[in-house]
């Protein structure tokens, strides 16, 4: 067995549903809720929220920012032109470079941060069932223990789900 879930049309029932699953013995990491839209003001919707995807952003940009900053001043010494009395190394010109490479900085990190954190590429196909695109909102358990499957079908059935699914 690879899942067992249970289609709901309401968020109250959901809570109820990941409660129960909660009170069985699974963690927030095992439970898998799914929906068409975004469900606010139930605990359940909050637990994924936290993301360091600014954070890492924000370091890709300031990699890039001073890579192109060394970059520009190490060319400029590496092949000097002197201009009337100019300095060599002259930032106006460099200011260009300078943003250009710390948005690409930016965007590299934050690519890379979404295909990490969306496991991408993935080698194995996730919980989903067609009806959530209908509004249904699904709960489920990828991968269960052979132990707590009397426990998640007991969970999701005292949630009120009308029928669990295993797949």
């Amino acid at each position: 067995m690879k899942a067992i879930y249970a289609l709901f049309t309401e968020a109250d029932d959901v809570q109820r549903a990941v409660d129960g699953l909660r009170a069985a013995g699974l963690t927030d990491l095992e439970i898998t809720v799914i929906s068409s839209e975004p469900i606010e003001g139930y605990e359940f919707s909050r637990r994924d929220r936290a993301t360091w995807i600014y954070g890492i952003a924000s370091g890709g940009a300031v990699i890039g920012l001073l890579t192109a900053a060394w970059l520009t001043r190490m060319t400029q010494l590496a092949w000097p032109l002197t201009t009337g009395n100019m300095p060599i190394v002259s930032w106006w010109p460099n200011l260009i470079i300078m943003f250009e490479m710390t948005m690409l900085g930016a965007i590299l990190a934050t690519v890379v941060t979404l295909l990490v954190t969306a496991k991408l590429p993935m080698r194995e196909p996730v919980l989903y069932d067609p009806d959530v695109a209908d509004g249904k909102i699904l709960v489920g358990v990828s991968h269960p223990r052979e132990a707590a499957v009397g426990a998640i079908e007991g969970a999701l059935a005292a949630g009120g789900a009308p029928e669990v699914k295993r797949v």
